[in-house]
């Protein structure tokens, strides 16, 4: 008889115990990051700044504290570039990948160089159809940043800042109607780089790039417009 009762204890014990066993969650799978390409010329390479000061890369890091899981850029850019010696930077570079999302700031030199408004906009359209093609075609995963007035650089003193500032405008315009075409968000921080004239520290030591914190204003007023354009990418 004590045997069976002591059975029967141990049934309910054991019972009692499993109940009490919560049972071990399965954890979320990780999000994939959303990849990122950034082309352009001196601004996006950021010349005479350090790799984590460049605009593309803040903007990543913007994204991920807004909670968009955005990987650091890879960079198609160099100093001096036109929007043609871009597009053939892009076709050498043999990158077939595709992008969640996809940046653009290119012209400066463009304008620099005397380039007409129309040849510039011939080179910008291709410009925006590869970008698209990075993003897989979707027009809505690109980003156009406006041309910075480089007539506002301590780079520029002695040089006609106001005409320099008018064809900055003639080629921003160029650049705001190809991207309306294309369905493509467009942000305009040449205001912002007007401003940073009477401030040193908003440049790079040669005085016509500029330093970090220009740059961060360029990541912050592009982070709502990117946002949007995120919001629905699991790339």
């Amino acid at each position: 008889m004590q045997s069976i009762l002591a059975f029967l204890l141990s049934l309910s014990f054991l019972a009692c115990t499993q109940a009490d066993v919560a049972p071990t969650p399965t954890p979320p799978a990780p999000v994939a990051a959303i990849s990122f390409l950034s082309l352009g010329d001196s601004y996006t390479i950021g010349e005479g700044v350090t790799e984590q000061a460049r605009w593309s890369v803040q903007l990543a890091q913007l994204l991920r504290q807004h909670g968009s899981e955005v990987a650091s850029p890879d960079i198609i850019a160099r100093t001096g570039w036109t929007t043609q010696d871009l597009q053939r930077a892009i076709a050498a570079s043999d990158n077939r990948r595709t992008y969640g999302l996809v940046s653009l700031l290119i012209g400066v030199n463009d304008q620099y160089q005397g380039k007409s408004t129309a040849e510039y906009r011939l080179h910008l359209r291709e410009l925006l159809q590869t970008a698209t093609q990075f993003a897989s075609g979707r027009s809505t995963r690109v980003v156009v940043l406006s041309i910075p007035d480089w007539g506002q650089t301590p780079y520029a003193q002695g040089r006609n800042r106001t005409q320099i500032g008018q064809e900055i405008d003639q080629f921003n315009a160029v650049a705001q109607q190809e991207c309306e075409q294309a369905g493509i968000a467009f942000v305009d921080i040449t205001g912002l780089t007007r401003t940073a004239a009477s401030d040193a520290a908003q440049f790079a030591p040669d005085g016509l790039h500029y330093s970090g914190l220009q740059m961060a204003k360029w990541a912050e007023a592009a982070l709502p417009v990117v946002q949007k354009l995120v919001a629905t990418s699991s790339k």
